[in-house]
């Protein structure tokens, strides 16, 4: 049976993540809130699932249902090749990918500081403010570890784990596509000081099951309603 992934069906957002390692495994799924009536099952579930969600994204796999995005890709890795198999190799790449996950929330708090419950013009100069540290010192100093990564692995073959591409690989390479989108010049001056990071992104786009499922409608293009927003005041 084919995985049924749940996320809100109109934004990239965190279910993105999930989607780019089920993309790249070439496995059968699901966008299940993208169905007839998804949206009202994906609720359902979160309000009366036995081991309810406390948000989207969230994995179902027969009678398995798993929350978190690093959780979900902690599951897949292990399944389908995107993760090492012994247990420290593991566990590294999951604190990759928790790093990527930090990353991520700083990311989107450049747009709403105060709460998410607010609209964006209600907290604008609480927003230019935090884009600015985001722009200035943020996005170096995880840029810079990741950096520092990759050029710490001993295989050495441009990957953040081992010789072989692992799910945290996709995830930054889609974090660097949403920040691209966002902050298009401070992300530009960042990657010229990440050589490695910018080598990583682009070998990602041309991998062949990735590079098709970016060219597809399934690929849904970001908007102001995601994690990633394009507000040219915050670019600076």
């Amino acid at each position: 049976m084919p995985y049924e992934l749940y996320y809100w069906p109109n934004i990239q957002g965190r279910g993105e993540f999930v989607r780019l390692a089920l993309e790249e495994a070439g496995t059968d799924y699901i966008n299940a809130a993208r169905e007839s009536e998804g949206v009202a099952v994906m609720l359902r579930m979160m309000e009366h699932g036995e081991h309810p969600s406390f948000a989207p994204p969230f994995l179902k796999d027969d009678e398995t249902v798993i929350g978190q995005t690093a959780a979900i890709l902690l599951y897949l890795g292990a399944r389908h090749g995107l993760a090492p198999k012994d247990p420290a190799g593991g566990l590294w790449t999951h604190q990759i990918q928790l790093t990527i996950g930090d990353f991520v929330a700083e990311a989107h708090d450049t747009h709403h500081p105060v709460g998410v419950g607010l609209y964006y013009e209600d907290q604008k100069p609480e927003a230019l403010r935090r884009a600015k540290e985001f722009r200035e010192n943020r996005i170096p100093k995880f840029l810079d570890w990741f950096e520092t990564v990759l050029a710490r692995n001993p295989s050495g073959d441009g990957h953040l784990v081992g010789e072989q591409l692992t799910y945290p690989d996709l995830s930054l390479f889609q974090v660097m596509e949403g920040l691209s989108y966002a902050f298009p010049k401070a992300t530009a001056r960042a990657l010229r000081k990440a050589p490695r990071v910018a080598a990583l992104h682009n070998a990602i786009a041309e991998r062949p099951r990735i590079k098709a499922y970016l060219a597809s409608p399934r690929r849904i293009p970001f908007n102001e309603e995601g994690i990633f927003r394009r507000y040219p005041e915050l670019d600076g």
